[in-house]
């Protein structure tokens, strides 16, 4: 048997002084890695699980008489008529959500928009159809884009005394249409049933007389020649006859009128490209210098039409450095208590009083401007 080593003076339990046991943990200790464990499980739980919500956030301005992308290409380009010098900008505004198909949001995505004012929070079914995909959404976005482009074209171009011709026209096909196969993307509408198509709402009103399921007879003309087919239709919201497709306007331009907006959609942006083109093919520069950043959609007769996301617009705008705002009538609304200090907001119904307003801040002669 070994001896026992002597000379350790080993201490016992009872002689461990208070504090010396750091292998030990106290209950102070035990207290903070409880919560650290706590924490860390909230934050893995918190940015795992995806939330029902949809967030705005203010996105960045573009300025129509600007350039974009690496290669720096202007955004508005036209060829076919004299064009002049601008000077200033003519900002669209634009906004970032998150939520949507594709975009899922985290618990800490909707706690950071709560405690920013620039920010909304609002159910993801208020702000996205739950029965389309992310890219049905985007597809949506880009036909809307395109169609304001055009119907801001047109408008420009009768400012500026331009006859220009209307036609609707199929932007898109669904992937629920039976239309695949009889129309095509580009086909101009010129009747139903006999009956002329001159607006959309008029096609849509005829298809009313219809029953989802029974067909209609579209004549369209296709690569200059007129064509008839025989389309069944398909029940759309509300129970509502539908062809399943997505109507825009096409026209007959004088003039080659191109819009580069980037990735971006949506139709928010037409007020402003109608002023960014009307500025490029008058003498003097429109906005005199300022920087005036808008929103609105544009409609074929000039109407501005209300948007989404004001709000955050407004805060976008006086970030990237605009002092003037035109804002859609419509939003007016939402704009009272949310303007950022040294943002002066005017209201606007039309192209005509667009355009109004830019000439008199211009000048400095602002203050018979209607404001929100």
């Amino acid at each position: 048997m070994p001896e026992q080593p002597t000379g350790t003076d080993l201490p016992t339990r009872a002689e461990v002084l208070e504090g010396e046991d750091t292998g030990r943990l106290t209950r102070g200790n035990k207290a903070v890695l409880a919560a650290f464990f706590v924490i860390l499980v909230l934050m893995v739980v918190g940015s795992v699980v995806h939330l029902p919500y949809a967030v705005m956030s203010p996105g960045p301005t573009q300025d129509t008489l600007g350039t974009s992308g690496a290669q720096n290409k202007p955004i508005i380009a036209i060829s076919g008529l004299p064009t002049y010098p601008t000077d200033g900008a003519l900002r669209f505004t634009t906004v970032r959500v998150e939520g949507g198909p594709g975009y899922p949001v985290d618990a800490w995505d909707i706690l950071q928009a709560w405690v920013d004012p620039a920010r909304d929070v609002f159910p993801v079914d208020d702000v996205f159809d739950p029965q389309v995909t992310q890219e049905q959404v985007a597809e949506a976005n880009a036909v809307q884009m395109e169609g304001s482009q055009e119907e801001a074209t047109a408008v420009a171009l009768r400012a500026i005394g331009k006859q220009v011709p209307t036609h609707v026209a199929i932007a898109g096909i669904t992937d629920s249409s039976k239309a695949k196969g009889l129309l095509k993307v580009g086909d101009r509408l010129v009747s139903i049933d006999g009956e002329p198509v001159t607006t959309t709402q008029a096609l849509r009103d005829a298809l009313q007389k219809k029953k989802p399921g029974e067909s209609v007879s579209l004549t369209v003309t296709r690569g200059g020649k007129e064509v008839t087919v025989d389309v069944p239709t398909v029940e759309g919201q509300g129970g509502r006859t539908a062809l399943g497709v997505l109507l825009g306007l096409d026209h007959d331009f004088p003039a080659k009128v191109t819009i580069d907006a980037g990735a971006i959609g949506g139709p928010s942006a037409g007020l402003m490209f109608s002023l960014g083109i009307y500025d490029k093919l008058t003498p003097g520069p429109l906005a005199g210098g300022h920087q005036v950043a808008g929103t609105g959609t544009i409609d074929d007769e000039g109407k501005v039409g209300p948007i989404g996301g004001i709000r955050q617009k407004l805060a976008g705008a006086r970030s990237d450095g605009a002092a003037y705002f035109l804002a859609p009538a419509d939003n007016c609304n939402e704009v009272v208590g949310h303007v950022p200090d040294g943002l002066d907001v005017f209201k606007v119904g039309t192209f005509d009083e667009a355009r109004t307003a830019v000439e008199a801040i211009a000048k400095g002669q602002t203050g018979s401007l209607p404001r929100c």
